[in-house]
């Protein structure tokens, strides 16, 4: 009896099961079916998944009517392919479009939607409020006052804000715009992409320019390479603090900087504790993987389309419509277009977003979003900004210390590896001997000393024998020099003219640049030009001279033919005879080149016109004569004034060409060496094949180039701080061009040292207070033999009133080239004048002195 009860309920529930399903498919059928379209790029999936999943959620809810999804990919950007696949999808009754992420490609779509009175529903940060258009993303205003309390918040004196390109100017523009003259410090940069394909050039000034809090304005494709080479450049310790901007900065894999010290602020639209968001999030990813974190996998732009499916339908509930098929070639629009979009700016709903609420202005307003820092645990929310209240904290941020704490190297001690370079590191000059560190003195040795009396450690330096700053076998894959000293334990820090560079700090730790620098070309100062047989003709160019010798041909020809002509010119060669047979002409070929080259020289002739046209054309040429000559004097006296120097090269163009035959090469080894050899700018691989197709041009030390510097045609590469210090005291070098490259140097020390922090803001205290600028004149231009080729002006006015005081009465000194030491005839001589005046010059020698006693 149980077993026919128990059966006839199962056939009873499926019948019920099936006529259920039967309805539903006839209501179906019978619904109105409404496409909605979406332009997907083809790097972004998860944005065409999340559209289908929203349609199928408010499908359901949906009376008379069903919504499709209506999807087209394209590639990036390409907005050419957005607007032929767009006007090919508006043939199938579309009623709203969903833009794409890029720029180029959004702007076309919703300039063809806006001819079509379509509904466009755009979700990025960059846009237009104008119809039909609806943007779910907060205004870059809007985007401005939040970064705007967040400084206030944080309570920043000063901070640079750096972006990424053109796209995100309306918010650092707006952000510049609500500060006054009297608010903080403001900078502006740009990160991008350099030759080599990467941001450490930017990044590297931003840090050897003592800036330690940024904004940082950018997509966020492009922040975690910023954020890895802003650690390995060194911008990733306690001093520095960061504000991100992007709101989708909890979807980044942020472990690798959760100990790193720095502080790192942002915000966020999407909250993972929402359980909406849970439950989407979960939806979209089981099918996928059932074992997928869904803390936080949405993005800002999944969010806003799957919202933007809510807003869509809801609006389809209270206005009726009927779509129409569009064609981009006519002038057909959609008369319901812009009653969709005014009606759903004047919804409110929640959504994924928070809540959706929309300004007269169809700006996005009373929406909420998280304040979030970086901890050692991950993304922590410590606070939220609102439109009405603005930035409220749940609790304090994490304090960053402006000075790290300095009692940690107290009374430590540390043992100082260094290597002979002047003037970072040298010995002293000492008749007594000297030991430990008394023996050593230079740039370096003294930074030590500063530093050690600001933080109280004791140090002991000890010199590197083979004089080797530390590279990296390719071979062996192991480090040498200094550097290998320090990895292994026996010595703490390294200090010398030790370059910063990628490879040394994924070995060793570096503290912020002491002293910044580049690559530069040590040459040989111009040397003047030899004169020249045909100097005199500089003043004028070529051409002017050509014109000039043709001007002259014409004259005489001229005078030639109108002294013929002229009545005038014919004279009687015999005055007595009243009535001569033969008249004669003075104007003949010859006499008129020299009428016009007399004129031409200023010197004149015995010619004389006397007929009105010639005398004409005399006083034009006269006159011509009379400027080109004061022209010609003119230059003349500048080209006499201005001395003419000639060099063969003038930058490193001119070098890699080759240019008046000058060699170059660099320090083996170095890490000027190791520049070209990792560079990809084409002039700078050339440079490297010459060098490495010519060992022979290489040194082993920086001495020996600036040897050859010196004695052959050859240019060196080194660093533009020792080419400084070379040129103070050998004045026949100079430094040729502008600088290669911008790097800095650094006190090495083992890698996660915990004393970097401690010491980089020693070094940038020291920095602040003109310490390192004091020290620099010191060694570059004080001492050993600095400032040879620098006469003070004192020196120089001394000089020259001693040299006329000694012009007194009658007698004045004459300056004679020294006699060589063979010279022995005369001693004594004197040169007499009018009146009676006379030059003595005395000399001393033996020879003559005994002459002078014979003829006593």
């Amino acid at each position: 009896m149980f077993r026919r009860l128990k059966c006839k309920i199962n056939i009873e529930n499926k019948f019920l099961l099936f006529l259920s399903f039967s309805l539903f498919s006839i209501e179906i059928i019978n619904a109105q079916k409404t496409n909605v379209g979406l332009i997907c790029e083809n790097d972004n999936a998860d944005v065409e998944r999340i559209f289908q999943l929203a349609i199928n959620n408010v499908n359901p809810d949906m009376e008379d009517m069903y919504l499709n999804g209506v999807s087209i990919s394209i590639e990036p950007g390409n907005a050419f392919e957005t607007s032929k696949k767009l006007c090919k999808m508006l043939r199938q009754n579309l009623v709203a479009v969903f833009g794409p992420t890029s720029s180029m490609a959004a702007k076309h779509a919703m300039s063809i939607c806006d001819a079509k009175e379509l509904p466009f529903i755009d979700t990025r940060g960059d846009f237009v409020v104008e119809l039909p258009t609806i943007n779910l993303h907060p205004h870059p205003t809007q985007l401005a006052v939040i970064l705007k309390d967040l400084v206030t918040m944080l309570e920043w004196e000063a901070f640079t804000i750096i972006y990424e390109c053109g796209e995100y100017l309306p918010v650092v523009n707006d952000l510049l715009q609500m500060y006054g003259p009297a608010g903080p410090t403001i900078v502006v940069r740009r990160y991008e992409l350099d030759l080599n394909g990467d941001y450490r050039n930017v990044l590297r000034r931003i840090r050897n320019s003592g800036e330690t809090s940024f904004i940082v304005v950018g997509s966020i494709e492009t922040l975690p390479e910023l954020l890895k080479q802003a650690q390995q450049v060194g911008l990733m310790t306690g001093a520095y603090r960061y504000i991100i901007s992007d709101l989708d900065l909890q979807t980044l894999d942020l472990e690798p900087y959760q100990h790193s010290d720095a502080n790192i602020t942002g915000i966020r639209l999407i909250s993972p504790e929402n359980e909406l968001v849970l439950e989407v999030a979960k939806a979209l990813y089981e099918e996928e993987d059932p074992y997928v974190n869904v803390s936080c996998p949405l993005t800002v732009n999944m969010a806003l389309v799957y919202d933007g499916v809510q807003l869509l339908a809801e609006t389809f509930k209270h206005i009726m419509f009927r779509p129409v098929s569009l064609n981009c070639n006519d002038d057909v629009t959609w008369d319901k277009g812009y009653t969709l979009v005014n009606y759903m700016k004047s919804l409110s709903i929640k959504g994924l977003s928070g809540d959706i609420k929309f300004d007269y202005e169809g700006l996005r307003t009373d929406f909420l979003l998280d304040i979030i820092e970086l901890t050692v645990s991950g993304l922590q929310k410590i606070g939220s900004w609102s439109t009405d209240e603005g930035a409220s904290l749940d609790r304090p941020p994490a304090s960053i210390s402006s000075e790290p704490d300095q009692r940690s190297l107290v009374n430590k001690s540390f043992v100082v590896i260094t290597a002979i370079s002047e003037p970072y590191g040298m010995l002293k000059d000492s008749p007594a001997k000297l030991e430990g560190n008394d023996q050593f003195e230079g740039f370096g040795i003294e930074l030590i000393e500063e530093l050690g009396k600001k933080l109280g450690f004791s140090y002991t330096f000890r010199l590197q024998e083979d004089n080797k700053y530390g590279s990296l076998n390719p071979v062996t894959k192991e480090w040498n020099g200094m550097l290998l000293e320090i990895m292994e334990d026996r010595a703490d820090l390294g200090i010398t003219d030790l370059t910063m560079t990628s490879d040394r700090e994924s070995a060793v730790d570096f503290t912020i640049p002491f002293m910044n620098l580049g690559i530069a070309i040590l040459f040989r100062k111009p040397m003047k030009e030899p004169p020249k047989l045909f100097s005199f003709m500089s003043p004028f160019s070529g051409e002017v001279w050509l014109w000039l010798g043709i001007s002259c041909v014409s004259v005489s020809l001229s005078m030639f033919i109108l002294g013929r002509i002229s009545p005038a010119e014919w004279d009687n060669p015999y005055p007595c005879i009243e009535e001569p047979t033969e008249l004669e002409n003075q104007f003949s070929l010859t006499n008129c080149f020299w009428f016009s080259i007399g004129a031409l020289l200023q010197q004149g002739s015995e010619l004389a016109p006397k007929g009105f046209s010639t005398r004409s054309v005399a006083s034009f040429w006269s006159f011509f004569i009379l400027i080109m000559v004061s022209s010609y004097t003119a230059n003349l006296a500048a080209f006499l004034t201005v001395e003419s120097l000639s060099t063969p090269i003038e930058n490193v163009e001119d070098l890699a060409a080759n240019k008046g035959g000058v060699n170059y090469g660099a320090k083996l080894g170095g890490s000027t060496f190791n520049f070209f050899q990792g560079a990809k700018f084409p002039t700078y691989q050339k440079m490297y094949e010459f060098m490495d197709s010519h060992p022979e041009y290489m040194t082993s030390t920086n001495a020996e180039g600036v040897t050859r510097v010196e004695n052959e045609n050859y240019a060196f590469l080194m660093e533009s701080t020792t080419i400084e210090y070379i040129t103070e005291r050998r004045c026949t070098l100079t430094q040729v061009g502008t600088l290669l490259d911008e790097k800095g140097y650094g006190i090495a020390m083992k890698k996660n040292s915990p004393y970097r922090d401690v010491l980089s803001q020693a070094v940038l205290e020291l920095q602040e207070q003109g310490v390192l600028v004091k020290m620099k004149t010191k060694w570059w231009k004080e001492k050993r033999g600095g400032g040879a080729c620098t006469i003070p002006f004192k020196t120089e006015l001394m000089e020259e009133i001693r040299f006329v005081l000694k012009c007194s009465g009658n007698t004045r000194p004459v300056k004679y080239p020294k006699p060589s030491r063979s010279a022995s005839s005369r001693s004594k001589f004197s040169v007499s004048s009018k009146d009676s005046s006379s030059v003595t010059v005395d000399s001393l020698a033996t020879d003559d002195q005994q002459l002078q006693k014979r003829k006593k």
